[in-house]
Formats: structure tokens, C-alpha cells, sequence
């Protein structure tokens, strides 16, 4: 993965986007996208930059193990995430974000295991769908330290769940994913715009 590659480009520029948005703020927030598959090799961005300044030369290389092929730095600790989504999604790129609607919701919601959301035009932003009536479930699972070991959950919520866009982990973000970044990057709008109705529509006075 080189600074000049087109996918870093295509990662830093989304990741800008999430930021300018509000919903990747300080550090918070990763991204990623398939370069190959067999092997595995994705192109990630790395732990601890400022997604609002990010450039293509802090783009990291990973295996399917998770561990840096090219690159400097180090991955996020939910690089086991991002893997396990494109595996079980076939997924091209991946996203996450720490928005403030996801991050209440999840929370608000997670007695339930899940949001729903169903009725809004902008649900037919979303690969696939092409009605208001859709209804979008987003799996709640549980935030950890490890992971390694969590990325058995998504697995197992994306597993029940084959038609959902995306998942809400609780107290912390929103996943979602495309067959390549710009595909990822309009459902990440989407569903942050949905989240954020849903939600005010759930709590207005």
C-alpha cells in the first residue's frame, strides 16, 4: 500500500468525510478496504490518527491474521472486526464510526439486541432495497477490549441477521459496509441519517 494508491485515497477521503460530519471525532472511528483476497490483504487505517487530517502514506497493509504487511504504525484493535465483516459479508470495504446517534441508540435499544427502522425514503439509499416500506435492523452487540474473541459475536449477529446493512455496537458506533468504498461510504451517510431520525423521532417531546 503506497501513498499514491488509489484505495488509500478512496479510505482517507471517507474517513475525512465521517469527520466532517462529526461522526469520526478526535481519533475515534476506522476504515478499511480489500486489495486482494487470496491472499487476504486489506488496506486499514491505522490506531490513533486524526481521521479529520488522515493522509494516504499513514495507510496500513494487513493480512488476514490482522498483522501488518506494509505500512507503519499499528492497526486498530477491532482490525479482527473489519476482517470478520468482510468474510462473513463478502464485504469490499468496511466502516465504522463513533456518531452520537449510533452511540445512543445502541445503548437506548439494547434491552431489544437491535434497532429497527422501517418507513423513511432514505432507506432506499441502502444496496438492494428499493422501498420506504423496507425494514432495516441494526444487531446490537456487546462492546469489549478483546476483539479477537468478540469478532465471533459480530459473526454470529451478522449470521442472524443476513439482510442487515450494518450493526451498532453498544455504547460506541455504528458498522457498515459496501462492495467498495463508495458503496460503504453511502451507506455510512444513510444510515447515520436514519439513525439520527429514528432517534429524534423516538425521543421528541
Amino acid at each position: 500500500m503506497t501513498a499514491s494508491s488509489p484505495l488509500a485515497q478512496e479510505l482517507c477521503a471517507l474517513a475525512r468525510a465521517a469527520h466532517g460530519r462529526g461522526s469520526a471525532a478526535a481519533t475515534s472511528g476506522n476504515f478499511s478496504a480489500v486489495i486482494t483476497r487470496e491472499p487476504l490483504r486489506i488496506a486499514i487505517t491505522p490506531s490513533g490518527a486524526d481521521k479529520g487530517a488522515l493522509a494516504p502514506g499513514q495507510i496500513l497493509e494487513i493480512d488476514g491474521g490482522g498483522a501488518v504487511v506494509a505500512g507503519s504504525g499499528r492497526p486498530s484493535a477491532e482490525a479482527a472486526v473489519h476482517i470478520a465483516v468482510i468474510r462473513a459479508r463478502s464485504a469490499g470495504a468496511v466502516a465504522h464510526t463513533h456518531s452520537l446517534w449510533a452511540t445512543l441508540l445502541s445503548e437506548a435499544s439494547a434491552g431489544q439486541g437491535q434497532v429497527v427502522i422501517e418507513g423513511y425514503e432514505m432507506l432506499k439509499a441502502l444496496s438492494g432495497v428499493g422501498t420506504h416500506e423496507h425494514r432495516a435492523v441494526l444487531p446490537i452487540v456487546e462492546n469489549r477490549q478483546d476483539w479477537i474473541a468478540g469478532a465471533r459475536e459480530v459473526e454470529g449477529a451478522l449470521a442472524r441477521a443476513p439482510g442487515a446493512h450494518g450493526f451498532l455496537i453498544r455504547r460506541h458506533g455504528l458498522y457498515t459496509w459496501g462492495r467498495d468504498v463508495a458503496e460503504a461510504g453511502r451507506h455510512l451517510e444513510a444510515l447515520e441519517f436514519l439513525l439520527e431520525v429514528h432517534g429524534r423521532q423516538t425521543w421528541r417531546s
